[in-house]
């Protein structure tokens, strides 16, 4: 709901194969239109071991403006934001990094925890 209300979109949307990656993708689709959802799709390589050529690999396919968002497990997918940026992250579970690239080079613009995303879509948090 928090990309929703970001007003993210994305023109293509690839994820893990494993249960808790398809999940969250559904998940983070849950207010896009139809035509939005159909850009999900199961990529095996962000099973295990997803690296950064992979992903560049994955990109190629988008426009020069394209936006690809990665659903993938840890830590793949830090690894991927430090290969590509250089920027040391701690992406979280459920937590959101987005990195503008620039060739096979890029910069860490955002990176977002689950309670942050939470606030955002509006879902009462706990904790003090």
């Amino acid at each position: 709901m928090a990309l929703t209300r970001l007003e993210a979109s994305f023109e293509a949307t690839l994820f893990s194969p494993k249960v808790r990656a398809r999940q969250t993708a559904e998940l983070a689709a849950e207010g896009w239109s139809e035509q939005e959802r159909s850009r999900l799709a199961a990529h095996p390589p962000l099973a295990s071991g997803f690296d950064a050529a992979q992903a560049l690999e994955a990109l190629a396919g988008l426009g020069a403006d394209g936006r690809l968002l990665l659903v993938g497990h840890e830590p793949d997918l830090s690894n991927v934001i430090a290969a590509l940026t250089g920027a040391r992250a701690d992406l979280k579970k459920g937590g959101l990094a987005i990195v503008r690239l620039e060739g096979a080079r890029g910069e860490l613009t955002v990176l977002m925890r689950p309670r942050e995303l939470a606030l955002i879509a509006g879902v009462p948090v706990g904790g003090g």
